[in-house]
């Protein structure tokens, strides 16, 4: 009776090892392998720098995937695939060549600031992928490499210089022909050392920003009504290097850039409603060479670390951040 019994009880279990063994067997049929790509250009960059990219971040943004087999296994792959499509967008190390230098070094910013702030890699990655996760070492690696390429050593301020919002190449920024454009159609403005300075911050790489806003912009602000911002709000980082002086007091040295963004929210569909714009150096020249730049370089950084306040960094100081955050949380 108890062997009559047992068989009886193996039978069903069997029964539903098979089906679950033949739906698995199924599924791989409807497995579709990552697209392959050619390495167009790899990100040159020290070796270092090279070993912890390989490490942490090429198995999704690059064109050289070195899957585990289990990563190649339906459903678990169509997630990966997913993935993998969706981080080539935003970054890909096997098409570096495609980048400006200004490019380049924004992005290096941004896997700065993500693997800082513990967003990437992803912890869903490193769950399965131990050997991924990033150390306070590999961090302090990358953030050398980064700021290197900004050339952050406090430079004095020449008497001579004129101010680079007054002046680009040989005409005057009150004219409007001479204004520089991002690729994406934002103009720089002068007018924006006229506004209101909504907040202020400052950086690892040891520089000064004042973040300037317009009056739609400001009265956001004031109303905690940005969350969307309101279209029509500018909002203006004015970047400086720090300068040191004697007496240890921190002035702004070297002008670095002026970062626009422009709200919009039927133009700037693929950015969050964000026009994204850089104009850097004394010439005030425009980041990026398509109007696609801000896809593939600014909106992912924001998209992670301020999608709380609107895709904004540095909160307006007079911002009640708790109560937003519960207003948010309400919605």
């Amino acid at each position: 009776m108890d062997s009559i019994k047992k068989k009886r009880t193996v039978r069903p279990v069997a029964i539903l090892f098979l089906a679950v063994l033949g739906i698995f067997a199924g599924l791989q049929l409807f497995d579709k392998p990552i697209e392959g790509r050619p390495v167009t250009g790899k990100i040159e960059a020290p070796r270092e720098v090279i070993a912890i990219l390989e490490k942490s971040c090429f198995n999704c943004h690059s064109n050289e995937q070195k899957l585990n087999w289990y990563d190649k296994l339906a459903p678990i792959s169509w997630a990966v695939n997913k993935d993998v499509e969706r981080a080539r967008e935003v970054m890909n190390f096997s098409e570096w060549e495609k980048l400006s230098p200004g490019e380049h070094k924004g992005n290096m910013y941004a896997i700065l600031n993500m693997m800082q702030a513990g967003k990437m890699p992803l912890h869903k990655y490193t769950l399965l992928h131990p050997s991924a996760k990033i150390s306070n070492k590999d961090i302090e690696v990358i953030r050398k490499y980064t700021l290197s390429l900004s050339g952050i050593a406090p430079a004095p301020v020449k008497k001579e210089e004129k101010d680079p919002h007054q002046d680009i190449k040989t005409g005057s920024v009150t004219s409007p022909e001479n204004l520089p454009v991002s690729p994406n159609g934002v103009k720089y403005t002068p007018d924006f050392k006229n506004w209101k300075v909504i907040s202020m911050s400052t950086l690892f790489d040891h520089s000064i920003r004042v973040i300037y806003g317009n009056d739609i912009a400001v009265k956001a602000v004031e109303t905690e009504n940005f969350h969307p911002w309101p279209d029509g709000s500018i909002v203006v980082k004015s970047v400086w290097k720090q300068q040191e002086q004697p007496d240890g007091e921190i002035r702004p040295g070297e002008f670095v850039n002026a970062q626009f963004m422009v709200k919009d929210s039927k133009k700037y569909t693929d950015t969050e409603g964000w026009g994204f714009a850089k104009f850097s150096g004394r010439d005030l020249h425009p980041t990026g060479e398509t109007a696609s730049f801000a896809k593939e370089s600014c909106i992912a950084c924001h998209r992670q670390l301020a999608e709380k306040t609107g895709y904004l960094f540095d909160v307006p100081m007079k911002v009640n951040t708790e109560r937003l955050i519960k207003n948010l949380q309400k919605k």
